[in-house]
């Protein structure tokens, strides 16, 4: 496949731009929670271990701009925010799925 761009900013193939969009250490895990249910902001930071309060921040801010969450604020006091995964997030949970099933065979592989 030739080299393309998407967002000014070149990729080799649409791997590259899917790992790009979902990969690293914390995005799969935040989209993987929000499969299940609407979490606030401290919910998820709780229920995410080691995630700091600037990586969950930026993770949360890229995949809205992404199109795989919501986020949901209410005017009131002390504020209320939500997220919640959309129907763009909902097609990731497929690969997840298939990465975590991948990954738990690995382990298990390995441990032989």
């Amino acid at each position: 496949m030739p080299v393309f761009e998407f967002r000014d900013k070149k990729y080799n193939n649409p791997v590259e731009l899917a790992l790009d969009v979902i990969g690293g250490k914390w995005k799969m895990p935040i989209l993987w929670r929000l499969k299940d249910k609407v979490f606030r902001y401290g919910e998820l930071k709780k229920n995410i271990p080691g995630i700091t309060h600037k990586m969950l921040a930026q993770q949360l801010r890229e995949l809205e701009a992404d199109g795989l969450i919501n986020r949901k604020v209410y005017q009131v006091i002390p504020p209320k925010v939500e997220y919640s995964i959309t129907e763009k997030g909902w097609t990731t949970i497929p690969l997840i799925t298939a990465l975590r099933e991948w990954g738990m065979a690995f382990k298990e592989d390995k441990l032989d």
